[in-house]
């Protein structure tokens, strides 16, 4: 086991002293916490992570090992990794690396053996900090100064750093025996969807072919005349990092996209439409982020069990003003978790159907876009909690 020192320091003067994992370095990031029980490499592969360093909850991570089929893109995108305990070996047939290994090769610091419960406990009452992790800097006050010194995301274009460079097909499905059955009723490529990707994890796209759609992923640089050309039938524009008001471009081609096409958004795509429609965000306090968010349709008062990844919201009031119909709602801090415009046919989740924390609760908004797309109207809450049940089988009076 490695046992040479690593530091995380914090903004606030906070030092903690663990042993290192992975790689060697110094990097800064902003520190945040996330209290899923499984699925750190989904984790630490979702682009939505640019920029920070993750702590995790749960106090045992490694123990299952790295499987390539399971990333959720090209590579981890973390700033650094935060854990209670490095399990001493892996237990999985599946796995091809150990968590150590991957992080070595992609040159990710980690640090084990600190109180994660105190780092946890802080951020819930101050607020997500600026922070540096270190096994190079020894200096306390050195370490602390350059969290303070960093820039941080508010304000910062994240996007640039996960978005691709060029458009390309994507036609794969589910990848594995371990991931939702395959849909054979479905019909393959009926619809023509263009995918704005500010960060995509790969599971959306799966799904998004899993449900019938000819998917091609595009920049968030791309303009919307360039997307209209390829004659969709409907727009998807992705999850990603950090601030949502920054990414201008993609807001641009979004205002230009509404009323031409139907658009879905989630994570940070429902923050993007929010602001081409013209509603505000914000910064939250420390952020939803975990496998285990509770959302309630607000039509049906049904509750899903949801996997998310952000650190800003749409404010309620301001996207009521511009058209907004509130579908789902945060049951932790009442914050928007959906919506549905009442003159265009758009909808948009904050959190990540794709997941599958519940294990499928919210899967059935995929189905919802296909409807979108059939009918050229938004979903209502109503019409969601029908496709919900559709899925499972069930019948809604």
């Amino acid at each position: 086991m490695p046992q040479h020192l690593c530091k995380l320091a914090l903004e606030d003067g906070t030092v903690h002293y663990g042993q290192a994992f992975g790689a060697q370095g110094t990097h800064e990031g902003e520190v945040c916490f996330n209290t899923s029980l499984m699925g750190y490499q989904e984790i630490l592969t979702d682009p939505s992570y640019a920029g920070q360093i993750v702590t995790m909850t749960y106090p045992l991570i490694g123990n299952y090992g790295i499987t390539p089929e399971d990333v959720e893109s090209f590579r981890p995108y973390v700033r650094g990794f935060v854990i209670k305990e490095l399990a001493r070996r892996r237990s999985n047939f599946r796995a091809t690396g150990s968590l150590d290994e991957y992080l070595k090769h992609y040159k990710i610091v980690g640090i084990q053996g600190i109180d994660t419960r105190a780092i946890t406990r802080k951020l819930r009452i101050d607020g997500a900090m600026r922070g540096t992790i270190s096994t190079e800097i020894l200096d306390d006050a050195e370490l602390v100064g350059r969290a303070r010194g960093w820039v941080g995301l508010v304000g910062q274009d994240m996007v640039k750093t996960v978005a691709p460079a060029e458009p390309t097909e994507w036609d794969k499905g589910f990848n594995s025996d371990f991931a939702m059955p395959h849909r054979p009723d479905v019909q393959k490529d009926a619809f023509n969807v263009v995918a704005i990707d500010c960060g995509m994890k790969h599971n959306i796209a799966r799904h998004l072919v899993e449900s019938g759609c000819k998917v091609t992923i595009v920049p968030p640089t791309t303009p919307a005349e360039a997307i209209l050309e390829r004659k969709p039938h409907g727009v998807f524009v992705s999850n990603g990092p950090g601030d949502p008001e920054p990414i201008t471009y993609a807001i641009k081609t979004l205002k230009a996209l509404i009323g031409k096409t139907p658009i879905f958004g989630i994570c940070l795509g429902h923050q993007l439409l929010s602001l081409a429609l013209g509603a505000k965000t914000y910064k939250l306090k420390f952020g939803h982020r975990g496998g285990n968010q509770p959302v309630m349709n607000l039509a049906t008062r049904r509750v899903e069990i949801t996997s998310q990844n952000h650190g800003f919201a749409v404010d309620t009031d301001s996207l009521i003003k511009v058209g907004g119909t509130p579908t789902h709602e945060n049951l932790n801090d009442n914050t928007l978790e959906g919506f549905s415009h009442t003159g265009e046919p758009i909808f948009s989740v904050q959190y990540h159907p794709e997941a599958s924390p519940g294990p499928h609760d919210a899967t059935y908004l995929f189905d919802c876009f296909i409807d979108m797309m059939k009918s050229n109207q938004a979903p209502t809450a109503e019409q969601m909690a029908r496709a919900q049940a559709k899925l499972e089988g069930k019948q809604v009076s």
